[in-house]
């Protein structure tokens, strides 16, 4: 398995970092804030860890990774031989490559972007986002070729950005206004060198989900992501990159779900409830009949309505029944 930035030719090495992953169990978590991510619901999601997790069970397979909260989750707690994550978001991946291979340069750079915005008052602030905002365009533009800045930019948008949003035009420019912080974590040293040293044996790709399925088998845990069923016509508010993901790509999804767990591997699916919408809506109770659907509830976050941020169904879909909650 390579390890090639996507749609660069440019390749990153770390000549300085020598970080010992002898502690295995230092705890990581996500550099960056992701909607939809999953930590808030970590503690449902591991009642459907498989329970030979690290023993019979030595691999994982996060083909939606985003944010990463259970690939961190995972890679604090157990010890795993292989792991392939990956994402069709090109600039995420490149973030995630640049923390592995060259997190010291990152660093350095994140420092710097933290020490000039920190000491910005508002208006200044507001001018050095949309400055950094027009850079990150030009980096996704290939206007320029620097990845290890264009990942520092990419985590410093996140950072500073409304809600941690990654959205983004028909251009595929991001678009995501500055938000409203008085003192953001940029530049968190400590997890970023932890996270370098944890993805030391992580392959990494950018590539669509079904790419995956040459690494999966029987010593398989797989954790599905993807992007959500909208539950209302104005839910749908973000766009990751400039495809989307409708009614056809979730079925789609699900015959790949079904093929995953033919080959022996443990199977665990994210996804919105359609029934909080629509207690009639059987959308993914008939995609998924032959598996465990596991309806667990979770705090909506991210709402332009305060009001409608309030305890929601989620779906978590499992091949097995040993670790069904039912």
């Amino acid at each position: 398995m390579g390890t090639s930035f996507c749609n660069k030719n440019k390749f990153i090495e770390n000549t300085t970092l020598n970080l010992s992953t002898a502690n295995n169990h230092i705890n990581v978590k996500p550099f960056i804030k992701w909607a939809g991510g999953k930590s808030a619901l970590l503690e449902d999601i591991r009642k459907f860890y498989p329970n030979n997790l690290g023993k019979n069970i030595n691999k994982y397979c996060e083909p939606f990774v985003g944010g990463g909260a259970v690939l961190f989750d995972i890679l604090s707690k157990y010890n795993i031989d292989e792991i392939y994550i990956s994402d069709i978001n090109n600039e995420l991946i490149n973030v995630y490559k640049t923390i592995k291979f060259n997190v010291l340069q990152l660093i350095d750079i994140l420092s710097k972007i933290q020490n000039e915005y920190i000491s910005l008052d508002t208006e200044k602030r507001k001018e050095y986002y949309y400055l950094k905002r027009d850079e990150f365009n030009d980096y996704i533009s290939k206007k320029t070729d620097d990845i290890t800045y264009g990942s520092a930019l990419f985590i410093f948008l996140n950072r500073t950005c409304f809600n941690g949003l990654y959205r983004v035009n028909s251009k595929g420019l991001f678009n995501v206004p500055i938000g409203s912080y008085k003192n953001p974590k940029i530049c968190d040293e400590y997890n970023l060198k932890n996270i370098s040293a944890k993805l030391k044996n992580v392959n990494i790709f950018c590539a669509k989900y079904d790419k995956s399925i040459d690494f999966i088998d029987e010593n398989t845990f797989v954790y599905f992501d993807p992007p959500y069923r909208p539950i209302t016509e104005t839910s749908s508010f973000t766009s990751y990159d400039k495809s989307d993901f409708g009614d056809n790509e979730q079925i789609e999804l699900s015959k790949y779900y079904k093929k995953a767990s033919e080959t022996g591997a443990v199977c665990v699916l994210s996804n919105s409830d359609p029934k909080n919408a629509d207690k009639d809506d059987n959308f993914f109770d008939d995609l998924y009949k032959d598996f465990n659907i596991n309806r667990i509830k979770s705090k909506r976050r991210i709402n332009s309505n305060a009001i409608n941020r309030g305890n929601v169904s989620e779906l978590l879909i499992t091949s097995n029944k040993e670790n069904s909650n039912d």
